[in-house]
């Protein structure tokens, strides 16, 4: 399959399941309010075993699509690309590079009146604590379908055509708007920049995958325990209070 015919397959196939969690969240919403009284914790439960299938099935069908064209993944930038190592070792520092651009972002924000903290992230922190299987969605599938989406389908596209700076603030930019957190654009839009870099950098879509994977799962595991978190730093700001007595 060539490459135009296989990125519309690709978003074809992404932006349809986004759309078909939704239908299928209720049926399962309505199963899960049979076996509890807590309408929320239904609800909850609905929505996470909707994303988990749709993500898996998007997921199956994105592999299959990718064996249509076996160079899909390569010959996207000149040059030869880094080792699987070096792949790696990017992605971790990758992952350093985004909290960085991140904080940036949200630094940024508060200089224009804009308050931390994202509504999106600490719902999708609610469903997770309710229903465990939000974690992979989350994790897992999510940073996956979108680097093959947005880093290679729609940056790498645009790449072609281009150049790194067009195809990077374009990709960004879809990429925080389908976040739908209008709010936190900014932090999206410089999480996007950082992932294309990564891409462009390595010539590996791993790389930009591991980056993505790290800091879903570091913002998960942040959300999770995050009451705990508080409390150990309580625990230690009095432990140091009475140390320096």
């Amino acid at each position: 399959m060539k490459n135009g015919k296989l990125y519309f397959y690709l978003l074809l196939t992404y932006v349809a399941f986004q759309i078909v969690s939704v239908f299928l969240a209720q049926p399962l919403i309505t199963f899960f309010e049979g076996s509890t009284d807590d309408v929320k914790e239904a609800a909850y439960k609905g929505v996470a075993w909707s994303l988990f299938t749709t993500n898996f099935i998007t997921l199956i069908i994105f592999l299959l699509l990718m064996r249509t064209n076996k160079s899909f993944l390569k010959n996207v930038f000149d040059g030869k690309a880094v080792s699987f190592w070096t792949s790696v070792l990017w992605g971790f520092i990758g992952f350093f590079l985004v909290m960085g651009a991140q904080i940036l972002g949200a630094i940024i924000e508060q200089s224009i009146g804009i308050e931390p903290g994202s509504e999106n992230t600490e719902l999708v922190s609610d469903i997770a604590k309710v229903a465990p299987i939000m974690i992979l969605p989350i994790a897992l599938f999510a940073p996956i379908l979108e680097e093959i989406v947005f880093r290679r389908a729609i940056f790498g596209g645009v790449y072609r055509k281009s150049n790194f700076w067009i195809a990077g603030v374009v990709s960004a930019a879809i990429f925080a708007v389908v976040h739908n957190d209008f709010e936190h654009i900014i932090i999206y839009l410089f999480s996007g920049l950082v992932f294309s870099y990564l891409y462009y950098r390595t010539k590996r879509l791993m790389t930009s995958m591991i980056a993505h994977l790290l800091l879903n799962s570091y913002v998960t595991v942040i959300q999770l325990n995050y009451d705990k978190i508080l409390e150990l730093q309580k625990q230690l700001q009095q432990t140091f209070i009475l140390f320096l007595q």
